[in-house]
């Protein structure tokens, strides 16, 4: 699944800026299993890392995006990890373009934007015949606590949250239940959370996507046969009492795209496990706010903006 417009049959499930002239790599900084390779820290708010790390066969990249002030505040601010989408065209530069900066202008957090992969579907897979492609590994072990170390964040619960589109929406919910201790808020915008259901339609996708677009034939879940115990670990109905005590934000498409068939079937299947979630959560007694919007399977900047407010209200205050 991707942006507006539609998705080729080789891309994955999922909707990514580098800043130009990047400046000699940093000495400094470095930490956490993560080598700094290339940087960029001359824009005032936002600033371009790439990585050398053992969890990833090639140097993944990060936008940081800083709030207005943020140099001469002295504060600190609290961090929404922002996850794209899949696909060819996906990466860290995708919210860059599609207005990152316009929509959190004024506002008092810090946006982090990394590489996910074209599938890698923010996870360390079954199976790789390209070498290490752990983004799991990545994101939460190496790249959260390097943030926390580098900028003047509130290091704990209420100090994060984390968003995402598409695939970056499924990232999004398996980190906030997998990794309960780090996020106060976690939201899907389009993002799966049933990847079960109509016989594991999500889960061969993800197979399917990650073989042909990441892994040259491995898989995030492994084939012929699945993983069963990575699954359900990762599979957002399965971990329901996991979004206690959170703030939970869903918002998925309920038209046929005019245009793109792929997209109609991706938000299609989108729309059914956002109600089996939503359904499970209303049973636990777990409250979130959803939102069932016109079009197919798009990034609406609209619910962007409300959901960052959503967010900045739930989090520790700058």
């Amino acid at each position: 699944m991707k942006a507006a417009g539609g998705l080729s049959a080789a891309a994955a499930l999922g909707g990514a800026g580098v800043l130009a002239s990047a400046a000699p790599a940093a000495a400094a900084g470095d930490g956490f299993g993560l080598r700094i390779v290339d940087h960029n820290e001359s824009d005032p708010r936002m600033w371009y890392y790439r990585f050398a790390t053992d969890a990833i066969g090639w140097d993944p990249g990060v936008n940081v995006l800083l709030p207005d002030g943020y140099h001469t505040s002295g504060r600190r601010y609290p961090v929404l990890y922002l996850f794209h989408g899949g696909g060819v065209d996906q990466d860290f530069i995708t919210f860059d373009r599609w207005g990152i900066r316009q929509l959190t202008a004024g506002k008092p957090i810090i946006v982090v934007m990394p590489d996910g992969g074209h599938a890698g579907w923010y996870s360390n897979p079954v199976t790789s015949n390209v070498g290490p492609r752990n983004w799991e590994t990545f994101h939460i072990a190496q790249l959260l606590p390097w943030i926390d170390a580098n900028f003047r964040t509130y290091a704990e619960y209420n100090g994060r949250a984390v968003s995402g589109f598409s695939m970056g929406g499924f990232g999004a919910l398996k980190y906030a239940a997998k990794y309960y201790g780090h996020f106060a808020s976690v939201s899907s915008h389009s993002g799966p959370a049933s990847i079960r259901r109509d016989f594991g339609l999500v889960t061969h996708w993800a197979n399917a996507s990650s073989a042909a677009l990441d892994l040259a034939g491995g898989t995030v879940y492994g084939a012929p046969l699945w993983d069963e115990a990575r699954v359900s670990a990762e599979n957002p109905v399965e971990r329901i009492p996991s979004y206690r005590n959170k703030r939970v934000f869903l918002v998925a498409g309920v038209s046929p795209d005019p245009v793109n068939w792929f997209d109609t079937v991706n938000e299609t299947q989108v729309l059914a496990g956002h109600r089996e979630f939503r359904g499970l959560l209303g049973q636990a007694g777990i409250p979130h706010e959803w939102h069932e919007e016109p079009r197919g399977h798009i990034f609406r900047d609209y619910m962007f903006r409300r959901d960052l407010d959503g967010v900045i209200a739930r989090l520790r205050k700058a």
